[in-house]
Order: C-alpha cells, then structure tokens, then sequence
C-alpha cells in the first residue's frame, strides 16, 4: 500500500454567491485541471438567516453535475422542467444538468436559524455534456453509514467503501464521495484507487493527514500510551487537503478528533470552455449556449 502525501493545504475563502449568500469556496474558477474532474467546492454554513436567506434564485446550468449536500437546515430547489423539492438535514441532491436546465435553491435554514451544506461541481465528459438532465435525490435515512471498532464513521454517498455502495449511481466521474468522522487520536487509513484524482474538506476538529515526511500545519506535542507522539493540526475550519498519488491516505485525528469530506474522481482530461455555471469544451459551444439563453432555446425538448 502506498500513503497519498499531502501536496498542498488551503483555507476556504469568504465568497458572495448568488443573491448575497456568505459562503466559502475551497476551490473554483481558476484553473478547471487543479482537481479534474471537480471543478468547484462550496462550504454554504452560517449562523445568521440574513447571510443566506437571498439564497440562489433561478440560473442556468450546462454541461456539468451539481451536488449538494445539505448538515442542517433545509434547502428548497425547484427547476424549468417542474421538479420541487426540499432537502433535509443529512439528505443529498446529485443533479445533472447535461444539455440544460433551469433552477433554483433557496436555504431556508433550521429552527434555530443556522445552515450548513456544502455543494460540488463536477464537469462531464464532452460524450455527455449534452445529455438529458436527471436528478438523483437521496433522503439521508438511505445513506448507509459504516461504523468501525475503533469508532470511526463512514457515510458513503457514491463510490463503493468498507463493503458498502452509497445510493448515487451513473455518475461519469466514478467518483467515491464519504463523509468521514475519527475519534480523537485515533489513526485510521482508508483506501482510494490509485487512478481517483482526490482531496479531503475538512470541517470539524483537527488532525494530521500523510506521513511524517509530509509536514503540514502546526506541530503539537501530545502524551499517548506512555510514547510521544507528533499531531500536525489541520484547522477544522474550512480547510481544503489536496493529495498526490497512492492508494489510500493516513489521518491522525486530533485531541477532538476530525470530521471531513473524502472526495476523489477520475479525471477527464479534456479541455475547459467556463463561463459562470455553463461548462463546455470549446468557446464555440459556450457561445451558442450564452446565444440559446438569449433567445429563449437553451432548454431542449425532452425525448
């Protein structure tokens, strides 16, 4: 087994995003071959209704999935094909918008006015981009979660993991997609196919990811079982991890243990014509697409 080393760390940074909501972004419209197939990353968690309430009116999306992901709080959505919903707490929306859609998503926060949900954007092949749009909307009571003997927890959303299959299928990206909590102090090793690109957003609690030859963070000294032992503290608070290559990662959870996304892919390695949430592969495509918004064609007829 080879450990993926950590390559490079980031904070989130404070954004604004569609009608004003506070949000902050691990990643995204830079460059699109950072972390191919991912494309953006979105950590949407505030405390106060007026920092998301505006939420995300109606938009366009082409050529790319959207995934969110929603902790607390509820998340109202709505599309040009007549779909409605609403996720809950620990419930997942994978859509497709191939071809194209219109849509909606509205936070609405919990009883106690706070949000958190992250959203991910991952691009889709050029044999796919203008496929017809679908939705993969799972309630969080079917997402199954793995607890080990040491106490850590896996929630598998997509992706095989410990024996387990998350609910999302069809994905183009094969992705593997997991929510992972590690008890203090606990050292854990999970496994990632070696051809997944992949990077871990870590959102609670702190820990060191890789090796000892791989040093990130602060150095903490720590007593355990009599032996001496190096923490490297990851901030908990929106940090990005981005690995190398290997066939698993190492993470040594901290004194209040760890909480973080594992997200990998399979890189499509095709080239990236960005504009806002349309993403093809040449100008010439995203100019029609910005021409079929225009003048009211962007939406294609369902077969």
């Amino acid at each position: 087994m080879s450990i993926r080393p950590v390559t490079a760390t980031r904070a989130a940074s404070p954004t604004l995003e569609g009608a004003g909501v506070k949000l902050h972004r691990a990643f995204g419209f830079q460059d699109p071959s950072e972390l191919d197939p991912f494309l953006l990353f979105d950590d949407f968690r505030n405390e106060r209704p007026e920092d998301f309430l505006r939420g995300f009116p109606w938009h366009p999306h082409r050529g790319i999935e959207t995934i969110t992901y929603v902790l607390d709080g509820t998340v109202e959505h709505g599309d040009s094909l007549g779909n409605t919903g609403t996720l809950a707490a620990g419930d997942v929306q994978w859509m497709t918008a191939g071809s194209g859609i219109m849509h909606q998503e509205m936070p609405q926060g919990s009883a106690d006015g706070r949000m958190h949900g992250f959203q991910l954007w991952a691009n889709l092949p050029s044999s796919l981009k203008m496929t017809a749009p679908r939705y993969q909307d799972v309630k969080g009571k079917d997402i199954p979660e793995i607890i080990d003997d040491d106490g850590t927890r896996v929630r598998v959303i997509t992706g095989s993991f410990w024996g387990q299959s998350g609910p999302v299928d069809g994905i183009a990206a094969d992705p593997l997609y997991l929510d992972v909590s590690v008890p203090p102090l606990v050292t854990k090793r999970l496994p990632v196919d070696t051809y997944r690109r992949a990077f871990a957003y870590v959102f609670a609690g702190a820990g060191r990811f890789a090796d000892a030859s791989q040093p990130h963070g602060v150095l903490l000294e720590k007593e355990v079982m009599g032996e001496e032992v190096n923490i490297r503290d990851m901030s908990g608070n929106r940090t990005l991890v981005k690995f190398g290559t290997g066939d698993e990662i190492t993470v040594q959870a901290g004194e209040e243990g760890i909480r973080f996304l594992l997200i990998a892919g399979a890189p499509i390695q095709e080239p990236v014509a960005w504009h806002g949430p349309i993403v093809m592969n040449t100008r010439e495509e995203l100019m029609q697409a910005v021409t079929e918004l225009r003048n009211g064609t962007f939406i294609r007829p369902a077969h």
